[in-house]
């Protein structure tokens, strides 16, 4: 089974290559942020306690974000993989996750981090606000925000994969199909 983290800060090109991943691969997407969606939809009691602390402000807890993933897991155990997008997000999350994938008899197969120095994440960001029209991405002191607290909260993430062995950095500026295919390489290497 192949179980990927597709990493990098915010504006890197995670969710073109996702999709392109998703369908050459035939992976299952696990992006949290949907699974969480999903969950509060159907009102299980996992999407019930999330709702209930997100119309609070409040983040919901790891615990819950991997209840909710274990739940994914278990739904599609007949999948030839998993792509990890969102998550996980720090040490403790990762750590939680090999917990649940070795609870399975599973494993992260590797984290793909794609490199993308900060002028051009801002450029890509920018722009694409002016493209979705999503406010986040228009605004570029929130813009600045975004991309430093990743660094000092999520960028932790990749240390603990290549302790691991597991992290492959990739070059995120090219033509898409030009990473594409750098990241496809890397990934035939774990088959």
């Amino acid at each position: 089974m192949l179980n990927l983290v597709l990493f990098g800060p915010p504006g890197a090109g995670k969710g073109t290559q996702s999709q392109k991943l998703i369908e050459k691969y035939q992976l299952i997407h696990l992006s949290t942020g949907d699974i969480l969606r999903g969950e509060i939809t159907q009102g299980t009691s996992l999407g019930i306690e999330a709702k209930k602390l997100m119309d609070e402000g409040k983040l919901v807890p790891d615990e819950v974000v991997i209840g909710m993933i274990s739940n994914k897991l278990d739904n599609n155990s007949d999948a030839k993989g998993f792509i990890f997008d969102g998550f996980p997000r720090t040490v403790a999350q990762a750590e939680a996750l090999d917990s649940l994938l070795a609870s399975k008899k599973a494993q992260i197969s590797g984290m793909i981090a794609l490199q993308v120095e900060e002028a051009e994440l801002e450029k890509r960001l920018l722009l694409r606000g002016k493209e979705s029209g999503r406010p986040d991405d228009a605004n570029p002191e929130i813009i600045k925000k975004r991309i430093v607290e990743y660094n000092s909260k999520t960028a932790p993430v990749a240390n603990y994969y290549e302790e691991q062995g597991k992290l492959k950095n990739i070059n995120g500026v090219g033509s898409i199909e030009e990473i594409f295919s750098n990241i496809c390489q890397v990934i035939d290497n774990y088959k």
